[in-house]
């Protein structure tokens, strides 16, 4: 079920790396929506306030995505996802990811990282579940201006 003009995903494991690949790029921050599964889900458990724990479907979470994407563009810029540690389960559709992303203040240089772990569940060649923990203060610095 590729569709989309992406090619199927191999598992859990390519579908972090293609969102480090695409974080690092300046890509829609960093999560794909050509490899989401039209009825995906996309949570954030300590979401901070006002912003949605849980997003069902690729396009809801397309159209939550772009406008904040958009906010971020040239204003910060992510240049490492490191420590990355990959968690394989005892079901091959699912691994947890522990990272850390490191981002950049393009105004004055200011640069930040912030520790995540995601869940991620890969179905058919699409993500099915990203499931992602983090500190919302931790980066809020460098968001900030």
């Amino acid at each position: 079920m590729a569709g989309m003009g992406q090619a199927a995903l191999a598992g859990p494991r390519e579908a972090f790396e293609r969102f480090r690949d695409r974080l690092l790029a300046g890509g829609s921050l960093g999560l794909d929506t050509s490899l989401l599964a039209d009825d995906c889900v996309v949570e954030a458990p300590f979401a901070p306030p006002g912003a949605p724990r849980r997003i069902e479907g690729r396009d809801a979470f397309a159209a939550w995505a772009a406008p904040r994407w958009a906010a971020l563009a040239g204003r910060i810029r992510f240049t490492a996802v490191r420590d990355v540690v990959v968690h394989d389960t005892t079901d091959p559709e699912v691994a947890v990811v522990e990272y850390e992303v490191e981002g950049v203040r393009e105004a004055d240089g200011l640069r930040a990282a912030a520790p995540f772990a995601v869940v991620v569940r890969v179905r058919d060649g699409r993500i099915v579940l990203w499931r992602e923990y983090q500190d919302p203060a931790a980066m809020a610095l460098v968001a900030a201006e």
